[in-house]
C-alpha cells in the first residue's frame, strides 16, 4: 500500500515538473518589445521589420526659382523669293544694317522686262483704236439723227435708214471690242508688274543681316530662305514656369537677368506677357519678359538666366 502511495505521489511530480518546462519554452519563442519611459509606442524587436518613412512633399520656391530662356526682337524674319528664278544681284552680307524697303537681293527679270514693254504697247494700240472708234460711232449717231429726220419727212427710205442704224450699233461694237483689249493687256501688264516686284527680294523692316544662303547665279525656288533679318529692339526675353508658380510671375512683376556669355552683367527687365494656357505635356507656363534699358552688349539669340528680382 505504501508503495503503490509513493509511485503515484512520484507521477503527480514528474507530470508538473513537464508542464513547467513546456511553458518556459512558449514564453522564450513570443517577440519581445520593450516600452520607452515616456509611453510612446513599443519599438519593435530587432528581427520585426521596420517601416519606411514617407518623404515631404517640396515644390520650387519663387524666390530660389531660376530658369533660361532665349533672347529674341519683336520683328525676325526669313526671307526668300516669291517666284522661281536664277539670282543676279546680291546687296548685302551678313551683318549689314538694312532700312526697311531696302534691295537685299535680284532675280533675273530681263524677259519680265521685255513683256512689260510688249503689253504696254498693246495697252497703246488699244487705247488709240478705242479713240478712234469713239470718234466714228458719235458720227454714226449724228448721221442717224439726220436719218431720223429724213426718215420722218418720208426723204429717206427705210432700208437707207437701218443702214445708218446698223452703222451706230457695229461702232459701238468696235468700242466695246478695242476696251476689252485694253482691259486685258491692262490686267497682263499688272500681273508682270507683280512678277518684277517678286524678282526683288527687300526688308520688310529695318534690321541687320543674321544669315545669308543666297549665291550668284543660283536658281533658287519659290520660298527658299535666303536671308535672316532681325530687328534689334525691343528684346524680349522669353521662359517658362511651373504651373505651381504662376501666381508668382504675374504682368509687370520685375526681373533680374543674366547671362553666362556675359559675366558681371546684370539687366533688369519685368515681365510683359504671360499665356493664359498650361501645357499639359510639362505642366508650364509660357511667359515673356521685355528687357528694360538693354544694354548694347546684348545680342538677339542669347541665353538669359531668369528669376524673380528680390
Amino acid at each position: 500500500m505504501r508503495v503503490a502511495w509513493n509511485r503515484s505521489i512520484l507521477l503527480l511530480m514528474t507530470l508538473a515538473s513537464a508542464t513547467m518546462l513546456l511553458t518556459n519554452a512558449c514564453e522564450s519563442n513570443a517577440p519581445a518589445t520593450v516600452a520607452p519611459a515616456n509611453g510612446s509606442a513599443p519599438t519593435p524587436s530587432p528581427g520585426a521589420p521596420a517601416s519606411s518613412p514617407v518623404p515631404p512633399s517640396t515644390s520650387p520656391d519663387e524666390g530660389s526659382f531660376v530658369t533660361t530662356g532665349p533672347l529674341v526682337a519683336d520683328q525676325q524674319a526669313d526671307l526668300g523669293p516669291e517666284r522661281d528664278g536664277r539670282i543676279v544681284e546680291i546687296s548685302v552680307q551678313i551683318g549689314d544694317h538694312v532700312k526697311a524697303g531696302q534691295l537685299l537681293a535680284r532675280l533675273d527679270d530681263r524677259l519680265l522686262r521685255v513683256a512689260c514693254d510688249a503689253q504696254n504697247a498693246r495697252i497703246a494700240a488699244s487705247q488709240a483704236e478705242v479713240r478712234n472708234w469713239k470718234a466714228e460711232h458719235e458720227s454714226a449717231r449724228a448721221d442717224l439723227r439726220r436719218a431720223d429726220a429724213l426718215l420722218k419727212e418720208r426723204i429717206m427710205s427705210q432700208e437707207n435708214w437701218e443702214v445708218s442704224k446698223y452703222k451706230v450699233e457695229e461702232t459701238a461694237a468696235q468700242v466695246d471690242r478695242y476696251e476689252s483689249e485694253q482691259a486685258v493687256a491692262e490686267a497682263e501688264l499688272a500681273a508682270t508688274i507683280v512678277q518684277l516686284e517678286q524678282s526683288r527680294i527687300v526688308a520688310p523692316f529695318a534690321g541687320v543681316v543674321g544669315r545669308s544662303s543666297a549665291r550668284l547665279d543660283e536658281q533658287v525656288k519659290t520660298g527658299a530662305p535666303l536671308f535672316w533679318i532681325t530687328a534689334q529692339g525691343p528684346l524680349r526675353v522669353l521662359f517658362t514656369v511651373p504651373e505651381t508658380l504662376m501666381s508668382s510671375f504675374t504682368v509687370g512683376k520685375r526681373l533680374d537677368l543674366t547671362t553666362a556669355d556675359l559675366s558681371g552683367l546684370r539687366q533688369a527687365g519685368r515681365i510683359f506677357r504671360v499665356s493664359p494656357v498650361v501645357d499639359p505635356a510639362s505642366g508650364s507656363v509660357q511667359v515673356i519678359g521685355a528687357i528694360e534699358h538693354p544694354s548694347p552688349e546684348l545680342k538677339p539669340g542669347m541665353t538669359m538666366q531668369v528669376r524673380l528680382a528680390q
